[in-house]
C-alpha cells in the first residue's frame, strides 16, 4: 500500500460546514461545469475492451425490451483481461485483435454524454470491494444488500461535526476517496502512529461512483470539486505496464485509439515529510454557506 506516499502530504480535517453540504446543492454558485466534471474525474483509469480499430467492445441484451447496446467498463484491468481471455475462447471471432486498454473515467464519462441514447456503459466494480462495502454498512447499521454500483470509501469523524478526513496537497485541501478499502485503511493506520485520538474518531464511510458521478453533474456545490478520487495501486500498475508494452498506441487509425485524456499518467510517489502531521486545531477552508 502507497497511497499515503503517493500523497506525500497533511492530513487534516475538514470543517463541518463543508461536510454537511458535500452532498448538498449550495445556492451560493452556479452548477459545476462540464470542465470540472472531467477534471474530478480525470485522474482515475478503468478499462476496457477495444478492438484492433480502437473502438470498444459493445454487447447486446438478449433478454428484455431494452435492446441497447452496452459497453462495459471494468474498475479492475486484471478482471478485464481475464474477462477478454474467457471471450476469446467462448467467441473468438468477436474477441479477435481485442485487448485491454486503459481509458481516463473522465473520457468514458465524455462518451456516455455524446452517446446516451446509444450506448448504455456500465461500471464492473471489483468484487473484493463490493464485499468490503458491505461490511462497513454492516457494522454501521444500514442495509448492506441494498449496495449496488462501484463502491468509494472515506474516512468521516464520528462526532457530530462529521467532518471528513483531508489531505493538504501543495496550496489545495482536498478530500480524498478511495476505490480500494484497504488503501484507505493505510491512511487510518499511519494516522493512528502520529495522532491517535483522532485516528479513534475516524470511521469509514461508503457511497457509490455512479451516485458519486451524479451529483457532480446535477450540484451546484463547488465544494465538490475539492474531493479527489484515489486509483487503486492495482490500477496505476496495470497502467502502467500497459503503456510500457504499448508506447505507440494511439497512433494508428489518425490517432482515435486513445482520445484526449485516454490513459491518466501513473504518479509518482513521494516521500511523506516527518514533520508533517495531522492538523487538529485548524481553522476550516471552507467558507460558510449563506
Amino acid at each position: 500500500m502507497n497511497s499515503l506516499i503517493r500523497f506525500g502530504t497533511t492530513i487534516g480535517l475538514v470543517g463541518s460546514v463543508l461536510a454537511s453540504s458535500f452532498f448538498m446543492g449550495s445556492t451560493r454558485a452556479l452548477a459545476l461545469t462540464q470542465e470540472q466534471v472531467m477534471t474530478s474525474l480525470q485522474t482515475v483509469p478503468v478499462f476496457a475492451l477495444m478492438n484492433s480499430e480502437g473502438g470498444i467492445l459493445l454487447a447486446t441484451p438478449s433478454q428484455g425490451t431494452d435492446k441497447t447496446p452496452v459497453a462495459g467498463i471494468f474498475m479492475d484491468g486484471q478482471a478485464a483481461q481475464t474477462f477478454l481471455n474467457g471471450l476469446k475462447e467462448s467467441n473468438p471471432q468477436v474477441a479477435q485483435g481485442a485487448q485491454v486498454v486503459p481509458i481516463s473515467l473522465a473520457k468514458v464519462y465524455q462518451l456516455s454524454q455524446e452517446k446516451k441514447d446509444q450506448v448504455q456503459f456500465v461500471y464492473i466494480p471489483v468484487e473484493q470491494e463490493v464485499e468490503a462495502a458491505k461490511a462497513v454498512l454492516q457494522q454501521s447499521g444500514q442495509q448492506a444488500q441494498d449496495f449496488q454500483g462501484v463502491p468509494l470509501f472515506a474516512a468521516r469523524s464520528s462526532e457530530p461535526d462529521g467532518a471528513y478526513l483531508t489531505i493538504q496537497q501543495g496550496d489545495r485541501q482536498i478530500v480524498p476517496m478511495y476505490f480500494d478499502r484497504a488503501e484507505l485503511q493505510a491512511v487510518i493506520d499511519r494516522l493512528k502512529q502520529v495522532q491517535p485520538d483522532l485516528a479513534a474518531k475516524m470511521k469509514v464511510q461508503v457511497i457509490n461512483l455512479e451516485g458519486f458521478i451524479a451529483t457532480l453533474q446535477s450540484s451546484t456545490n463547488q465544494d465538490l470539486t475539492q474531493i479527489q478520487l484515489d486509483p487503486t495501486d492495482a490500477s496505476i500498475q496495470f497502467t502502467r505496464t500497459f503503456q510500457q508494452a504499448n508506447p505507440n498506441f494511439g497512433q494508428a487509425a489518425g490517432g482515435q485509439q486513445t482520445p484526449q485524456g485516454a490513459a491518466p499518467a501513473p504518479r509518482t510517489q513521494q516521500t511523506p515529510r516527518t514533520q508533517q502531521t495531522p492538523r487538529t486545531q485548524q481553522t476550516p477552508q471552507a467558507q460558510p454557506r449563506p
